[in-house]
């Protein structure tokens, strides 16, 4: 890859660009591997190119479609990544570095294609439940979810040149929203190494992704309404991007998600000896040293008790003394360099500011060891700690951050000044609180909480499979107030309706209905001459509705059913024990009512259906007691259709769909007595052959 010439890709093609070269440099020996030209981009037509190509072929797939599409697109790259692992050396990175931004980012495309169970096989999402407008029920509201029509920009940082781009597109085009990636300039040959593939694939519709590798200087100038742009990097410039002139004019939705000052807090219970102690020093060593402390979420602040201040700093020097630095390809090395020497010498001047209060207690930026490299040529540093004595008066520790392997230890008196030194980073990304202790845990938590967009608990019990401080997860908030931004990314399905415009809809209940493909209590049920148990899912329409046979409650039903069950609930079998309960008399089950509801509706014979796939919703509403006569109406309220594999055993391989019922009880006087939604497993019908 030496000196090779990166290009764009713009408006389906691939594009050098123009101007002066911007050189990117080998992490480890400083050497030119690539150079970037950034003028000559047309990003009002990329803009454009990406809302009316990109945005309509993205937002016509249902969510189903594009987590497969998803989960397509991370098989592929996954069968590619040795190539990413190579590139990936050349930013410094140790193999356990590039197997966070390589594996990790590909992880989070699998992960947002699997969210494609928990949404409809529709466009859209219909969100929470029907509220009620009207006394007649003749006038309902409700909230849906649309794809925005416009385009994502996502704007990353050096650190994770594959996982940044991957956790955010995963989400935009699971939403059918296309993206512009913009990485940083610093590390983006890696990133179009991985783009490339992508687009080689032909697995994302033409407009879905364009990649812009350079600065990327003008890139939104040209946003609108629609339009959102996220941000990782810098507090600074985070602050700039979110008051540019069309952001504000098009009140454009913008995320930051910013470096800050992550703080780890060891327990006061967790003294020498104990489990917690040994994992708080494993744990902040592991989050000095990885990425050699070039990530956003690292631990930047650590703090203990006063009373082990020494024992502590003792104990993480010695761990961090066992840290080789060096090219990671070498046996033996555990941190790699910086990204490069500019990078190295930012961090320096961030270094001295923070010795002018601290004191360095290990780690000299002048006199080191390097294995396998030059340290003159590479941009290496060791792990540096400093102390800082006097938290609470000097307080450059909680303003000023090294992106780079260096933290500072400093104590506490007790949990409340924890918490107010964890709060002095004016918003994190993340906070590790390491005790065993309840009742700790719990106060921090609620203290600390509205400081920090994650709190991770670590002791004895979750330490084994623990993630980790510094590891965001793609089914979690990732983001923080304050500093750290004030912007949420991933969060399973949130992460998802960012791009996505809710908009709340006013109807008849039968006009909700017909929007949303969800039936809506109150609007028009449909009968049919042939049981719905009899029909394949594709001949099922929302709406449908039987109406069943009707029962009259007896006392023996009540007997035989509390003898099958075993349930002799005073309510159900007493009539002496009912004074002071809301019970008139002896009650039915309310599980009776069901089990008989579902006696009613159900047809025996063999059909399309395949089994009862479970309840989501289930409420009693109304007593049932001896003498009163319950009917159902039972409604097909929404239909998901299931993937299918014709190679696999089971069934798996039926095509095959799940059905949601309304199965509303109702008693002699027309009141619903209970109500649930029901799921049944229905077979699609038999493909005819030519």
């Amino acid at each position: 890859m030496s000196n090779h010439i990166l290009h764009h890709y713009i408006q389906g093609q691939w594009l050098k660009g123009s101007g002066d070269a911007l050189p990117q440099y080998h992490a480890l020996t400083g050497e030119v591997i690539s150079t970037v030209h950034s003028d000559g981009l047309d990003y009002a037509g990329m803009l454009d190119y990406a809302r009316t190509k990109g945005n309509p072929a993205l937002r016509r797939l249902t969510f189903h479609e594009r987590g497969r599409m998803l989960k397509a697109l991370a098989l592929y790259l996954l069968e590619r990544k040795d190539n990413y692992y190579r590139i990936s050396h050349m930013t410094g990175a140790t193999r356990a570095d590039s197997w966070v931004d390589i594996e990790g980012g590909i992880g989070n495309l699998f992960a947002n294609a699997s969210l494609r169970r928990r949404f409809p096989d529709e466009p859209y999402y219909v969100e929470g439940e029907t509220i009620r407008l009207s006394k007649e029920n003749t006038f309902v509201g409700h909230h849906i979810l649309t794809p925005k029509r416009g385009v994502a920009i996502h704007i990353n940082a050096f650190n994770f040149p594959i996982w940044g781009m991957l956790e955010k597109v995963g989400c935009n085009l699971m939403a059918g929203v296309p993206a512009v990636v913009k990485p940083s300039e610093q590390t983006s040959f890696l990133t179009e190494a991985l783009f490339r593939d992508i687009i080689a694939s032909g697995i994302l519709p033409e407009g879905a992704l364009q990649l812009v590798v350079g600065t990327g200087r003008g890139i939104i100038d040209h946003v609108e309404s629609q339009d959102v742009v996220t941000f990782t990097g810098s507090a600074e410039t985070g602050r700039k991007l979110r008051a540019h002139p069309a952001i504000i004019q098009h009140s454009v939705p913008f995320t930051v998600e910013a470096d800050s000052l992550n703080a780890a807090i060891l327990g006061e219970d967790a003294v020498p000896g104990t489990p917690e102690f040994d994992i708080f020093i494993k744990e902040c060593r592991r989050e000095m040293v990885t990425k050699a402390g070039q990530k956003c979420t690292a631990v930047r602040r650590i703090l203990v008790p006063d009373t082990l201040l020494d024992d502590v700093q003792a104990v993480l020097t010695k761990a961090l003394s066992q840290t080789v630095v060096g090219d990671p390809s070498v046996e033996g090395v555990r941190m790699g360099a910086l990204i490069n020497r500019q990078q190295m010498a930012r961090v320096q001047q961030q270094l001295d500011l923070l010795t002018t209060e601290n004191t360095m207690v290990y780690g000299d930026p002048e006199r080191f060891d390097v294995v396998g490299a030059t340290r003159e040529k590479g941009a290496f540093l060791p792990p540096v700690l400093l102390r800082n004595e006097r938290p609470f008066e000097q307080t450059l520790s909680h303003e000023t951050e090294c992106f780079g392997p260096i933290s500072t230890i400093m104590p506490y008196k007790n949990l409340e000044d924890a918490i107010i030194l964890a709060n002095m980073g004016k918003g994190s990304l993340v906070s590790t609180i390491c005790t065993h202790a309840p009742e700790t845990m719990r106060e921090y938590v609620l203290e600390a909480g509205a400081f920090h967009g994650r709190i991770h608990i670590l002791n004895r019990t979750s330490a084994k499979e623990s993630t980790g401080h510094g590891s965001p997860l793609a089914t979690l908030v990732h983001g923080g107030p304050g500093r750290a931004g004030g912007g949420e990314e991933m969060g399973g399905m949130r992460g998802v309706l960012h791009y996505m415009q809710r908009t709340a809809i006013q109807g008849h209940p039968t006009d909700i209905t017909t929007v949303t493909r969800q039936y809506q209590v109150g609007g028009t049920q449909t009968e049919t001459p042939v049981h719905p148990f009899k029909k394949h899912f594709d001949d099922l329409f929302i709406g449908e509705t039987l109406f069943t046979a009707k029962h009259t409650i007896s006392e023996a039903d009540i007997h035989n059913f509390a003898n099958v069950r075993g349930d002799n609930f005073y309510a159900h079998m007493d009539a002496t024990s009912l004074e002071g309960t809301p019970f008139t008399g002896r009650v039915a089950h309310g599980y009776f009512v069901l089990s008989k509801a579902a006696g009613l509706f159900v047809d025996a014979k063999k059909g399309p259906v395949l089994l009862n796939y479970g309840l989501e919703e289930c409420r009693f509403i109304k007593p049932v007691y001896p003498g009163m006569t319950i009917g159902v109406k039972l409604t097909v309220k929404e239909k998901i259709e299931q993937e299918y594999d014709p190679t696999r055993e089971g069934v798996a391989a039926i095509p095959r769909g799940i059905v949601k019922w309304l199965v509303d009880v109702y008693d002699e006087t027309g009141e619903t007595v209970a109500i649930a939604t029901i799921l049944t497993m229905v077979r699609l019908k038999p493909i005819k052959s030519d």
